[in-house]
């Protein structure tokens, strides 16, 4: 069975995620993902807080941007929402946007690099061992978490280029494929992912692939994703985003879980009108439509 979610989107100011997010669980929402951008709000304050205030949604954060955070801290943050809300907490990291990074001082030379560093180092403190590892962007000495989860942890890492996307089927547990992925962007992504993995000796190991879609309904909705794609750039490419009632968008989660998607999470416009609407559309509309 597809997984479906959606996205509580940075934009909305943080007074507001309260209410969006009990409407979630109220709804019956499967999943609902938090954004870390900058500079906007921070993913583990946010999760925590919605995770406090939901007793049944489960909450992705994705992504967490590895060159602001010593490995150690999110370790030790991650560890703690597994233990506090066990089974409910997913966390997704990723390079980051490289501008956003150089106006804290963070970009790193070579993302790929500090990724493949940081998912290692990650998964095996979140697994209860104790690391050291001199690598070049991450140094551990001797490090171990006193609370580790008290179980095996899914670490999913965020990718476009078919490189990092090589390196999520290598070093993660799971993938997160942006809104401007089309079906066939899926199936690439799965078949670089599935590379990854046999290099790694991974092949055997379960494996999500999380994609958003970027989607709005009712009045508008229609412009308001035109706009929003192109001003990611995207005017003409077919099967990115969609507009419509229930029906349309449950046959565009559809056409992404067909191509290899195991979660499929809306992603409302930036300027949607109605946020806790949105999440309520997701959960009681367009679910029951998706097998």
């Amino acid at each position: 069975m597809t997984t479906l979610g959606a996205v509580l989107r940075p934009q909305l100011a943080p007074e507001r995620f309260r209410s969006v997010a009990r409407t979630a669980d109220d709804a019956g929402l499967e999943e609902l993902w938090l954004w870390e951008d900058c500079f906007l709000e921070g993913g583990i304050s946010t999760g925590a807080a919605v995770l406090a205030w939901t007793e049944r949604v489960r909450v992705g954060i994705g992504l967490l941007p590895v060159p602001l955070r010593n490995v150690a801290v999110t370790a030790m943050e991650a560890a703690s929402l597994h233990r506090m809300f066990p089974g409910r907490a997913i966390l997704g990291v990723g390079h980051g946007v490289q501008d956003w990074m150089g106006q804290v001082g963070a970009r790193a030379e070579s993302p790929v690099t500090l990724l493949r560093e940081y998912l290692t180092a990650l998964r095996a403190l979140l697994s209860g061992e104790r690391v050291t590892t001199e690598g070049r962007y991450v140094r551990l000495d001797d490090v171990a978490l006193d609370w580790p989860p008290h179980g095996p942890v899914e670490v999913l890492a965020g990718a476009m280029g078919p490189r990092t996307v090589r390196l999520t089927g290598e070093a993660a547990d799971g993938t997160v494929l942006t809104a401007t992925t089309s079906p066939e962007g899926v199936r690439r992504a799965r078949g670089l992912i599935a590379e990854g993995r046999a290099a790694a000796g991974r092949s055997a190991d379960a494996h999500r692939v999380v994609v958003y879609l970027l989607a709005a309904t009712g009045s508008g909705a229609r412009e308001r994703v035109r706009a929003e794609l192109a001003a990611e750039g995207v005017t003409r490419q077919a099967d990115v985003g969609v507009a419509g009632d229930a029906a349309a968008v449950a046959e565009a989660v559809q056409r992404l879980a067909d191509a290899g998607a195991d979660s499929v999470i809306l992603q409302p416009t930036a300027d949607e009108p109605d946020p806790e609407g949105f999440v309520r559309f997701a959960a009681e509309a367009v679910r029951p439509l998706v097998p």
